[in-house]
Formats: C-alpha cells, sequence, structure tokens
C-alpha cells in the first residue's frame, strides 16, 4: 500500500456490477476505503454525502451520463475538488476531449487493466496532492472553511477574504468554542509582540464579521476578555 493510498476514498461508479466489483476490489486492495453507486444520481448523493478523495467514473449511466455527473460536481462549491477519472467504452476522441474539458482528471478505456487503474488513481492523487481531505474542511453550520485550499464558504458561495482575516478566523475556528484573548490573537494571527495595544483586532472582527453575512454572529464578543468562534447548536 502506497503513502498516497492511506485513508482516501474513492468513489466507484458504474452500472455494471462485474466491473464495480473487480475496480472495488483491485482498490482496496490496494488501501483505499471504496464506496460504489450505480446511477448518476447516486454519484451525486454519494459524492456530497461522503466527499471522496476520487471518483471512478463511467461514462454510460442511468439517470444522468457520467458527463453530467461531472459538470455537476465541478460547477458545486460542494464537490468541485473531487478528482474524476473516467472509464468509457467507447474510444471516440470527442469524448475523451469533452470529458477532460469538463474538469476530468484522466481517462481509461474498456476493457482496462486493474492493476494500471489503480496505478493511475494514485498518480491523480499525488499529483493532487494538496487536495482536501474530509479532516480538512472545519463545519459550523452555514459556514465551511477549507484550510488545504485557503477557502471560505458561507451556503457554498465563495467569501474573498484577505490572508490575515482568513488566518484571524482560522486561528478562532480551530480553537472553536474558546475564549482567545486579544494578545493572543495579535500573537498568533499578526505575531506581534502581546503588549501591544491597538484595536487591530477588533477592526479586523468588524470587517471579518461584515464579509461573513450571515455566519457573522458565529464570531462572538466576549467581554474583558476577547473572541471565539461558537458552533451554531451553541447558545450565545
Amino acid at each position: 500500500m502506497t503513502l498516497a493510498a492511506a485513508g482516501e476514498r474513492v468513489l466507484v461508479v458504474d452500472d455494471e456490477a462485474d466491473i464495480v466489483a473487480l475496480v472495488a476490489y483491485h482498490l482496496a486492495k490496494a488501501g483505499y476505503r471504496v464506496s460504489t453507486a450505480a446511477s448518476g444520481p447516486d454519484a451525486l448523493a454519494a459524492a456530497r454525502e461522503e466527499r471522496p478523495a476520487l471518483m471512478v467514473l463511467d461514462l454510460m449511466l442511468p439517470g444522468l451520463s457520467g458527463l453530467e455527473v461531472l459538470e455537476q460536481l465541478r460547477a458545486s462549491p460542494e464537490t468541485a475538488d473531487i478528482a474524476v477519472l473516467l472509464l468509457t467504452a467507447r474510444r471516440e476522441e470527442q469524448d475523451r476531449i469533452e470529458g477532460l474539458s469538463l474538469g476530468a482528471d484522466d481517462y481509461l478505456t474498456k476493457p482496462f487493466s486493474p492493476q494500471e487503474l489503480v496505478l493511475r488513481v494514485g498518480a491523480i492523487l499525488r499529483r493532487l496532492g494538496t487536495r482536501t481531505a474530509p479532516g480538512d474542511v472545519l463545519h459550523f453550520g452555514i459556514l465551511a472553511i477549507d484550510r488545504t485550499h485557503h477557502r471560505v464558504l458561507v451556503n457554498d458561495a465563495e467569501v474573498e477574504l484577505t490572508a490575515t482575516e482568513y488566518k484571524l478566523l482560522l486561528t478562532l475556528a480551530e480553537r472553536r468554542g474558546r475564549v482567545q484573548a486579544r494578545a493572543h490573537l495579535l500573537e498568533t494571527v499578526w505575531e506581534a509582540a502581546p503588549d501591544i495595544q491597538t484595536r487591530t483586532v477588533d477592526m479586523h472582527v468588524q470587517r471579518l464579521r461584515t464579509k461573513l453575512g450571515e455566519a457573522g454572529p458565529l464570531v462572538e464578543t466576549v467581554r474583558g476578555f476577547g473572541y471565539r468562534l461558537r458552533t451554531p447548536n451553541t447558545k450565545s
């Protein structure tokens, strides 16, 4: 088992049970956590629920074609970063071109070698070595913080933050529920001496709340102490 394989989830999507069984067996043997789907709609549902690192996606599927699934994956911030390896029995160049243009990472034509498929999966994940794993996304109700790609989403819409605002939010998020003193935030976010008297933290928190919109109230002021990020089910 390679380091790239350890713990990564791969979703195998094909309506041919024998193909699914073959692919799932070899991927599991290589150390991947494997789940399966047999239709386009099921593939999209599984992608949203399981957030796999990679999807092995057949083009000929019931419900929605593989290309339609791929297009919807790339259109949603929730699933846009899932790597995709296309499988097709059709050898026409146009299918491959369309799949790659929609954002597929690689393709294989049937019949294929299971060993080659496993190698291709590993190569894709190594190439996208900074991709998001489930633990790299912090969720707070409508707020999501993608630590790998330095992105913040509110209601699945990306919020544009400065590097300092992002670091401030991430610091609060990683210590969620715990009050962070202004002096500690100055030292951690701005790398300033903790005894510096400044309203820098307060001004940045105010701007951060404004940019977060509906999620802004998650950043709470604790009078006399500092700030904290509360989880949505925690009362003020």
